[in-house]
């Protein structure tokens, strides 16, 4: 088997799930319990959360059910408490859908959003950014790295533009944590952060706070510093502070990546579609005149799995938000697949892939097999 959409989610490592496992049969007991075993199980939540506060240089940490609910938990909270301050947001229009779509329910609620355009590339201007701030701009939200095509946003030169204003900075760093750094000297004032994509568990995340102003968007027992009610999973957060523990860049995904490029130029109807100097673990690619699920599918039946964009919207049939916004031409739209590496890649994964490629390749396009 070939695995490679690591960038939908990656295979748990073995030490995570045995962290997990430890954890759920020892410290099982609600860390908001005043017995000896609810006393136990909150010192194992806290020591998590004072790792990962070191790990990623951030003072708090609010678990969360995942990236989805950190992202929420970041523009709505975020919105709601600072609205006498102002009601204008900036992002873009390639962020994931746990950003666009609260940004599109806080617009019916009276807030006003901006969108920022983005190139061929998916690259932002920053000078449309500059324009786009006002006094009563409230909030930036940017993605580090999009999870389609693997652009990376300047959080650094961003983080510089808003110093000095009011504007808070939120980014979602669900593809980047763990692989590309960010700058210590250019740290967001919020960090989304998810599990599942670092070799960690699902339903596991967290939102990263250095400095913001936030309101709960879910009400009940006042857990996590009001800002998260429900009883937390002590094994979840363990899990997650040993998976960001264990991630580190992998050296060999520039190389794998460069390898893949080289070979995909060799087809003349082949489009790539991440931009030089894109995220290494991230390519995307596009097939004139062949649909993205026909290559998953002919891929599959090769014991290959890759995915034709972003896996949360890859089985609605629609043409993605973030291939449109790019521009991609017209006869390439329908043929987008992504490859995504992970820790646990290996190079014979990216040899084999590409004899498997040329086999379904020459299927779909009616090529005789030589």
């Amino acid at each position: 088997m070939i695995y490679l959409d690591n960038s939908a989610t990656t295979k748990p490592h073995a030490e995570v799930l045995d962290t997990f496992v430890k954890a759920s049969n020892i410290y099982y007991a609600n860390p908001a319990s005043l017995h000896r075993l609810g006393n136990e199980a909150e010192d194992l939540l806290e020591s998590a959360r004072k790792q990962l506060q070191t790990l990623l240089g951030f003072k708090r940490v609010v678990f969360t059910s995942g990236g989805t609910e950190a992202n929420n938990l970041a523009l709505r909270g975020v919105a709601y408490a600072n609205k006498a301050k102002g009601r204008h947001i900036i992002s873009c229009k390639t962020e994931h859908p746990s950003v666009l779509e609260p940004l599109k329910q806080l617009e019916k609620e009276g807030f006003e959003v901006s969108l920022l355009d983005v190139d061929s590339e998916g690259a932002i201007d920053l000078e449309q950014l500059k324009k786009k701030l006002r006094a009563d701009t409230i909030l930036v939200s940017l993605m580090q790295v999009n999870n389609e095509i693997g652009t990376i946003h300047p959080i650094a030169d961003i983080h510089r533009i808003l110093s000095g204003t009011r504007t808070l900075l939120h980014v979602d760093a669900v593809q980047g944590i763990g692989r590309l750094p960010l700058d210590s000297q250019a740290m967001p004032d919020l960090l989304t952060v998810s599990g599942h994509k670092l070799h960690g568990l699902k339903n596991s995340g967290l939102l990263a706070i250095n400095k913001a102003e936030l309101m709960p968007i879910l009400f009940g027992g006042g857990q996590e510093g009001g800002l998260r009610s429900g009883t937390v999973s002590v094994p979840n957060a363990a899990a997650i502070a040993k998976a960001i523990r264990l991630a580190s860049p992998v050296e060999d995904h520039l190389t794998w990546n460069a390898e893949l490029r080289s070979f995909f130029a060799g087809f003349q109807d082949i489009h790539i579609v991440s931009p030089i100097g894109a995220a290494p673990h991230i390519l995307a690619i596009a097939i004139a005149g062949v649909r993205g699920e026909t290559l998953v599918s002919g891929l599959q039946q090769e014991n290959v799995f890759v995915s034709t964009s972003s896996a949360c919207s890859s089985k609605n049939k629609q043409t993605s938000h973030v291939i449109e916004a790019i521009g991609l031409p017209r006869e390439y739209r329908d043929g987008t697949i992504r490859m995504s590496f992970g820790a646990l890649t290996a190079h014979r994964e990216i040899i084999e892939f590409k004899k498997h490629f040329i086999h379904v390749y020459k299927l779909i396009k009616g090529v005789e097999q030589s």
